[in-house]
């Protein structure tokens, strides 16, 4: 254990923001207690940097590498604006795969069709895992889900769900005949009067471009999320918009329980 990072050490964090670089060093990186606790109950923790008496609080916590390390030392190294009493890099997964037409028959899943920001998929990925939903199925030009900032925004979520980057088009033709594929459009069924299928896919498209022509030619069901009267906003941000369809889901299936 040692209170130092070499300079080589902290570019490599550094180089963490960049796919490119969590690809080429395996890992990727968390801050804060509640996200590195809770990301420490899935992933495999590579190193451990936190303050001294961070470290003597959390005996439990197991790492390959320790740094019990200065409040300078945290300062160089953290992305956040209040500095963290702990950050950890942990082991990058092998990449998920895409659920099976089986599974996504009895299970929903939320498709993300081209989201940018990671703010909205830390946000989305949050929703989801408090609204019971364990799969999330993206487009490979969907940020990427270990992003820093991702990461951070999902508050710990992201080891309770698990993200799949595919081809779109092609996985939704992959799915059984019946199986309803939910879209968010202007101008479609009344979202308070959808009754919704226990699985299914429940596509949500680009902040500023909505659900590419691809994707939404598999849409079997277009919902709309009707604004109030007099509303001046065009559209809903996406993670809102996430939020309202999923709670709209669950009370419709508790509507059929009673």
């Amino acid at each position: 254990m040692t209170g130092q990072l070499s300079k080589a050490d902290i570019k490599r964090i550094a180089s963490l923001d960049d796919a490119k670089g969590r690809r080429r060093s395996g890992l990727f990186v968390a801050e804060g207690s509640k996200c590195v606790l809770d990301l420490a109950r899935t992933f495999t923790m590579h190193t451990l940097i936190a303050e001294p008496a961070w470290l003597e609080g959390h005996p439990e916590v197991r790492a390959r590498e320790y740094v019990a390390a200065a409040a300078a030392t945290m300062n160089a190294i953290t992305r956040l604006t209040t500095r963290p009493p702990v950050i950890a890099l942990f082991d990058l997964p092998e990449p998920t795969e895409a659920p099976s037409a089986e599974l996504v028959a009895r299970e929903a899943v939320v498709v993300l069709d081209r989201i940018q920001d990671p703010g909205n998929l830390g946000t989305i990925l949050r929703t989801c895992d408090w609204m019971g939903i364990r799969r999330v199925v993206a487009s490979p030009d969907t940020v990427d889900a270990f992003n820093p900032k991702v990461v951070q925004a999902t508050m710990g979520a992201l080891a309770q769900v698990e993200v799949a980057y595919t081809e779109l088009p092609a996985w939704l033709d992959g799915l059984a005949d019946g199986t309803p594929v939910y879209g968010t459009f202007l101008g479609g069924e009344d979202i308070y009067d959808t009754d919704f299928a226990a699985g299914g896919v429940i596509v949500m498209g680009n902040e500023g471009r909505g659900i590419s022509p691809e994707v939404e030619s598999r849409i079997s069901r277009r919902i709309t999320i009707p604004a109030a009267p007099g509303a001046c906003a065009e559209s809903l941000n996406v993670a809102t918009a996430t939020a309202m369809v999923l709670s709209l889901r669950e009370k419709s299936l508790r509507n059929k329980k009673n």
